[in-house]
């Protein structure tokens, strides 16, 4: 083929070529074109292999056809490129564009845990008695724990509560009463008696099932002044059974046995479902088991520093769970512990 032809062959290929990427309207369309053109298997690679079949002196006019060829195509291709780039952006933008005038999404809230209400609301029944809430740390001194309680080294009521043990001298408590020793430790009797309560999360080693767990809550109460009787204690607990559970509930004492009380009683209260007529919650009893308490022991006073020749005090346990699970009518504790929505939703409005 002469240079004549092969110059014109160049021509009719670069109008090809412009023509094509002034109507190309994408960047794959452009590098399709590129490749159509310009590659390995395009028409202008056969072009430049018929170089090797030309004369000396009609090489050097190929190579400048062919230079001339490359500068044209890459400028057309950047004009293009750089059009197409645009209008993609615009309309990249027109696609993601926010209408700030719509409404948002909205968003699910939680809210405080059933255990949290409850706790809460037995706070707040006491507060409005004048009781402060005192909390204490989880791992505790064998020496709080137990000894305080009146329960020394080898005492057989220990193994009442399994205990998870750190070292022979620490432990993660069983109970908040610990938070009730040190505090009595601390208190000026001069200046007033001691009305305190002491919430809290205790551990103890037991077998998880409906209505026990390895770790639960606890509030105890503690009150300690001058002439303080069972009769104080009796009221304060009626006081609280009925705004807890309603204002016609009624208490019953029975005794029982605590070691840092004496005299010691679980505290039942008329069943608030039934009217104390028997039901599935009392267990056809017509009552139900809420609480222990008692007349703190001497010792336990003695222990603490104070004088139990002058000074007398009452004490009182309850269970969170138990609470929230009677007033709920939650069958199994381990409900309040596995995060299963279903089960929190109930109580997102609050306590039923």
């Amino acid at each position: 083929m002469s240079i004549v032809d092969l110059q014109k062959d160049l021509d009719n290929l670069l109008a090809d070529a412009q023509q094509q990427i002034s109507l190309a309207e994408s960047s794959k369309v452009l590098n399709d074109i590129k490749v159509a053109f310009t590659g390995k298997k395009s028409q202008l690679q056969a072009i430049q292999k018929e170089m090797r079949s030309l004369a000396p002196d009609e090489k050097p006019q190929l190579g400048q056809a062919l230079k001339q060829f490359n500068t044209a195509f890459n400028q057309s291709m950047e004009t293009a490129q750089s059009q197409v780039a645009a209008k993609e952006l615009q309309a990249q933008l027109e696609a993601e564009r926010l209408d700030v005038t719509l409404p948002g999404h909205s968003h699910k809230f939680g809210s405080r845990h059933i255990l949290t209400q409850t706790r809460e609301q037995v706070e707040d029944i006491f507060l409005g008695m004048g009781y402060q809430v005192v909390e204490g740390p989880e791992v505790e001194q064998d020496l709080y724990n137990f000894e305080k309680m009146n329960l020394p080294k080898d005492h057989p009521a220990r193994d009442m509560q399994d205990t998870f043990y750190i070292t022979e001298e620490l432990l993660m408590r069983t109970h908040t009463s610990p938070v009730q020793a040190r505090t009595m430790e601390k208190h000026d009797f001069s200046k007033g008696p001691l009305k305190m309560i002491s919430p809290g999360k205790v551990f103890r080693r037991d077998s998880d099932d409906a209505t026990h767990s390895h770790q639960f809550q606890q509030i105890e109460g503690l009150v300690v002044d001058k002439h303080v009787t069972m009769a104080d204690l009796k009221g304060t607990l009626l006081l609280f059974a009925q705004q807890m559970f309603g204002e016609d509930r009624q208490i019953r004492l029975r005794p029982s046995y605590f070691p840092f009380t004496e005299p010691s009683v679980e505290i039942d209260i008329s069943c608030f479902k039934c009217g104390g007529q028997g039901c599935n919650v009392c267990k056809h009893t017509g009552w139900i088991e809420v609480l222990g308490a008692g007349m703190v022991h001497p010792n336990v006073l003695e222990m603490s520093g104070v004088d139990s020749s002058v000074y007398k005090g009452f004490a009182f346990g309850l269970g969170i769970e138990r609470i929230a699970m009677l007033r709920n009518n939650v069958d199994d504790i381990r409900h309040f512990y596995t995060n299963d929505l279903r089960f929190n939703q109930q109580f997102k409005g609050g306590q039923n």
